[in-house]
């Protein structure tokens, strides 16, 4: 923090204080003078409704003095005026790092037991697959929900389809390195709306969803020119790239006519983001293992 704002937002907070405690003894003080209790103050409405001489009891007043003694002690222990750090010498950082540190305390050797596992044993262990069920709650269900279904441009994980591949190390650089996925926009290479409409046919075609007229075949040429480099000339994919596979009617972002459309139009653009700092080796080989598992259950 910059001196100035160190020494605005500490006269302030002391200012503030003050000006508590002064407002609070002035508000006492106020009120009818020589008046008892049982009198009434002389303020009268509509006539014959009238105001008793009823203050608060001192209780009362002096929970806002001690409300006001333990904001003092409070910003004397903890930081709270400007730069002052706190006679205690608390931060958030360092609560985390400690919290951190006792954590991998606890864990570490379950970590370690798990990560000497290979893969495959590894996915199929009940008390890894808890664990990891416990780090995908806290890491994943964001973008693939609580039962990693997915949605909308965020990949299914329980259907046994992926765009990076199955692999061990498929699976851990996604979660480590995160993934990057484009689709480009391939509009003003398709021609205008009759060829955009004959490439949508054409994609439906690969996995079913509609038969091959002669207005879809005509497409291929361009699929095969344009898109096979992602998604192979037959449109199976390839991994290498994150480009989905066509064929198999799983769909990213929908299999209707109007969301192939908007994928051929504007393009998509897909992150999975990092979490290798966050994770580790250990836990990310175990978390990586629980994904494996999900899509190859029984």
């Amino acid at each position: 923090m910059a001196a100035f704002w160190a020494w605005f937002v500490a006269v302030g907070t002391i200012a503030f204080v003050i000006w508590c405690v002064w407002l609070i003894s002035w508000a006492s003080k106020q009120g009818p003078q020589n008046k008892q209790d049982e009198d009434l103050v002389g303020h009268k409405w509509d006539g014959d409704l009238e105001e008793w001489n009823n203050p608060a009891p001192k209780w009362w007043l002096y929970l806002y003095f001690i409300t006001i003694a333990w904001a003092v002690g409070y910003m004397i222990v903890y930081p709270g005026i400007g730069a002052f750090d706190g006679v205690a010498g608390w931060s958030q950082q360092g609560q985390y790092e400690a919290e951190m540190q006792a954590a991998e305390a606890r864990y570490e050797p379950i970590y370690a037991r798990f990560a000497e596992m290979d893969f495959e044993t590894l996915a199929k262990d009940p008390d890894a697959n808890k664990l990891g069920k416990s780090l995908f709650a806290g890491y994943c269900t964001t973008c693939h929900g609580s039962d990693a279904r997915g949605a909308a441009g965020y990949p299914n994980l329980t259907d046994n389809d992926w765009l990076w591949g199955k692999t061990e190390a498929a699976i851990t650089t996604t979660i480590q390195q995160g993934r990057n996925s484009i689709m480009p926009n391939l509009s003003a290479a398709l021609g205008g709306d009759a060829g955009i409409d004959n490439m949508v046919s054409y994609v439906q075609s690969l996995s079913g969803a509609v038969a091959a007229d002669e207005a879809a075949m005509s497409a291929q040429p361009m699929f095969v020119a344009l898109c096979s480099a992602c998604h192979m000339a037959d449109g199976s994919g390839n991994q290498l790239l994150g480009g989905p596979n066509l064929t198999d009617d799983v769909w990213l972002y929908g299999s209707s006519t109007d969301a192939i459309r908007t994928t051929i139009v504007q393009g998509r653009n897909g992150v999975m983001p990092a979490h290798g700092q966050l994770l580790g080796d250990k836990r990310t080989k175990i978390l990586a293992a629980y994904v494996y598992s999900m899509s190859n259950a029984e």
